[in-house]
């Protein structure tokens, strides 16, 4: 690809998440009035509203390609991306219905259960290593150790932050023990570069690139990091299943083949997170695993109920009840249960056939 048409692609997709940006303020507007996606006269859904996110590699790889509108086009759904900066701001779209479908981490997802959310893990993305504690390349911060009474940038309600709240634990400290200045991921790394925070609880994209420019990964983790998941509000999954199986359908489609063009995964990445390509072959191939079970159940389950607890320790929610509750009933495991079902049979019928 040579510069000016690498160029021209970066604009015209800046610009797709610029208008990506106007269409949040539209959307939540018209919540705030009653106003969510709506349906057709006929019940048929009108628009299926989904976010896409540089923490979810997949959305980009299906808006990027353009198959939910192929799929849906004949039943005459319209689909609209709105771009989330976060679990918390995903949650927040989704609680509001200015979103049907959001990406979140499985410890958002769970937390927004918790708290009374309408919504189910439909899906499970990827089980990324997409967290972890960040210094300065000049910073004396080498350990967990060194990280007490300073200030630490985290994005509350998201992984990070329990990664965080997970690592200071371990540590035999708390919260209480440093400074948290609660920033969107984007201006955590903006406050580390320019010194006003002493650490960052990083997200990639966002922290490979901070790392390849110098900055140190000085707490590192997988077990804390809860998988990244697809989420779904309940009337959406109730009053249109065929569309949510769809979707499911569609994100399997795009994980066979990003494990197929990881390259072409990279470099997708690469121009919706406005990154080097470097940067985005890191996240890709070192730190984002789709060789998963898509099926929400046990795994998730036993990495949530770990994460469950500090929900109450931090205040995040008021009884254990609540949260075992939360996981109880936060799993919607069928659309991805039917899609495996599907290449199942796929696969048997064509080994009968040779």
């Amino acid at each position: 690809m040579n510069r000016s048409h690498h160029a021209a692609l970066r604009t015209t997709r800046l610009a797709r998440v610029v208008a990506a940006g106007a269409a949040v303020t539209v959307l939540a507007a018209g919540c705030v009035q009653g106003e969510g996606p709506s349906d057709s006269e006929d019940g048929e859904l009108g628009t299926l509203t989904l976010d896409f996110a540089t923490y979810n590699p997949l959305s980009l790889v299906i808006k990027e390609h353009g198959w939910l509108e192929e799929e849906l086009s004949d039943a005459g759904t319209e689909v609209e991306w709105v771009q989330s900066h976060g679990s918390n701001d995903a949650n927040e779209k989704l609680r509001a219905e200015a979103i049907q479908v959001g990406s979140t981490a499985g410890s958002a997802a769970l937390l927004a259960r918790a708290n009374g959310a309408a919504q189910k893990t439909i899906l499970i993305e990827n089980q990324p290593e997409w967290s972890a504690l960040v210094a300065g390349p000049d910073s004396d911060i080498e350990s967990m150790e060194d990280l007490e009474g300073a200030s630490v940038a985290a994005t509350l309600g998201t992984d990070p932050y329990f990664f965080l709240v997970q690592a200071l634990q371990q540590a035999g400290m708390s919260v209480d023990d440093v400074e948290v200045q609660n920033l969107q991921h984007a201006d955590g790394a903006t406050a580390l570069s320019n010194g006003d925070v002493d650490a960052w609880a990083g997200l990639d994209p966002i922290m490979a690139g901070q790392e390849q420019e110098g900055a140190e990964l000085f707490y590192r983790n997988v077990d804390f990091n809860t998988y990244s998941v697809i989420n779904a509000t309940e009337p959406f999954i109730e009053d249109h299943p065929d569309t949510a199986q769809t979707v499911v359908d569609v994100y399997e489609q795009a994980r066979q083949w990003a494990q197929e063009n990881p390259d072409q995964t990279a470099e997708i990445l690469a121009e919706y997170g406005n990154i080097e390509t470097s940067v985005a072959e890191q996240v890709i191939t070192e730190r984002t695993t789709f060789d998963i079970d898509p099926v929400p159940g046990e795994d998730q389950r036993e990495v949530l109920e770990e994460v469950g607890p500090i929900f109450l320790d931090t205040g995040d929610v008021s009884s254990q009840e609540d949260i075992d509750q939360a996981l109880e009933t936060l799993f919607h495991p069928d659309f991805a249960e039917d899609r495996e079902a599907t290449e199942a049979e796929g696969t048997t019928s064509s080994e009968g056939d040779q």
